[in-house]
């Protein structure tokens, strides 16, 4: 693998954390402005992915049971629960929060796939989980009240499929077809049985709905990540990865920029503290991680 990064491949890394950000905000807008329900919107999502990567479906792959299982933990389900906390949720808070998805990977990877831990990973596991605690306390934090347990449960989610993943012979991008086709499978049906007034939320402001899920579907979903995986096949792990770090950051700036979140020096102490701590995990070395989910537990 080449030494460094080119200038173009960190433009590229840059881009899709600006997406990544933007798209906390714009399914902030969807489920609350536009009052998308929350699962509903998540299924049409993964309906632009399949449809985006139908021909990846062609090649069954290996225990398919257990590859539709963990593409729906890393992606319809935990972005499920992402929606129906950015409801209440600001999404500066959101985006620290989802954060505690590093440290709650490694601790997984010590139950599940025997991980061992040494001193400074659980520096970075205490900071993490310390500074989302104080992001939580925050005045954005509070205002958001039941929804961020929904995004730290999505977190939690993402994190267990994401351990799960590594032991999965299937590379990322095509698990992202068939991670969309078992959360389409799943999700509308739930969709349907717990939520209502689909139709009309879509009936009201039918461009602005569209625009949501076009950029959360294929502008992000299939042109970011896929970009960022590819990455992945050139460059070493801990060279792409800390770049992720940038997500919570812009996240916080367009969340006050375009939806008024309220930021003060709690928010930004607790977004510093957690940053430390990730920056920490994803720099040491594991075998038993998949290192681009680390960070991005959500496909």
């Amino acid at each position: 693998m080449p030494g460094s990064l080119p200038f173009s491949a960190v433009l590229i890394l840059v881009a899709c954390n600006v997406l990544w950000a933007l798209n906390v905000v714009v399914s902030k807008i969807a489920v609350d402005d536009l009052a998308l329900p929350p699962l509903f919107y998540a299924a049409l999502r993964s309906l632009l992915v399949v449809l985006a990567l139908a021909p990846l479906l062609r090649r069954v792959p290996e225990k398919l049971p257990r590859v539709l299982a963990v593409g729906l933990a890393i992606s319809g389900g935990s972005f499920a629960l992402l929606f129906i906390g950015l409801q209440t949720a600001s999404p500066s808070a959101a985006g620290i929060v989802s954060l505690s998805g590093a440290p709650l990977t490694v601790l997984f990877a010590i139950l599940f796939l025997k991980e061992q831990v040494r001193w400074r990973r659980g520096i970075g596991i205490a900071l993490t989980f310390i500074g989302v605690a104080v992001a939580i306390g925050s005045p954005s934090g509070l205002e958001s009240g039941w929804g961020l347990a929904f995004v730290f449960a999505s977190a939690l989610i993402g994190a267990l499929g994401s351990v799960f993943f590594k032991r999965l012979s299937i590379g990322a991008v095509e698990m992202q077809a068939w991670a969309g086709l078992s959360s389409v499978a799943v999700l509308f049906p739930v969709s349907f049985a717990l939520e209502s007034g689909q139709g009309a939320a879509l009936a009201a402001e039918p461009l602005a709905a569209a625009a949501c899920m076009l950029f959360a579907g294929l502008v992000v979903s299939v042109g970011a990540h896929s970009s960022y995986y590819r990455l992945f096949q050139r460059y070493d792990a801990n060279m792409i990865v800390p770049f992720t770090l940038l997500t919570p950051l812009l996240t916080i700036g367009f969340g006050a920029w375009l939806t008024g979140d309220a930021i003060g020096w709690r928010l930004l102490v607790g977004a510093g503290l957690a940053l430390a701590g990730v920056a920490i995990i994803v720099l040491r070395p594991s075998r038993a991680l998949f290192k681009p989910l680390l960070v991005r537990p959500r496909l």
